[in-house]
């Protein structure tokens, strides 16, 4: 489970985020990101789901709560790169092998990448 409020401060008030306990509890890893539009001042946006999730567990309440975006980039740090991206974005990170992580949008089915054309990576 992530630290609590002692975690590193990635990006100046990022605010929360709804994340599975899945993620959240680090039982799967993070896998999946959507941003929609926020429901209060203090809300990102951001959604973040694991690779365990199943569509049952998902419309379960219960099985969400809410995080400061911060201690989520601490249980993954590839979410650092997302941050800023506009609502609608609805994402996929791909880690290889080596542990290279990617991440993939799912509208377009390619990486994002950066200022340079690289793949974007956490």
């Amino acid at each position: 489970m992530p630290s609590s409020p002692t975690s590193p401060e990635f990006i100046e008030h990022a605010g929360a985020s709804l994340v599975t306990l899945n993620a959240y509890e680090e039982r799967g890893p993070i896998r999946w990101a959507h941003r929609t539009t926020s429901k209060d001042p203090v809300d990102n946006g951001w959604r973040i789901l694991s690779g365990i999730d199943e569509s049952d567990y998902l419309s379960d309440p219960a099985n969400w709560r809410i995080a400061d975006f911060n201690e989520l980039c601490s249980i993954e740090p590839a979410l650092i790169v997302i941050w800023d991206l506009p609502v609608g974005t609805e994402l996929r990170l791909d880690v290889s092998a080596a542990g290279r992580r990617v991440w993939i949008d799912e509208t377009t089915g390619r990486p994002l990448t950066d200022s340079n054309g690289s793949p974007g990576q956490g």
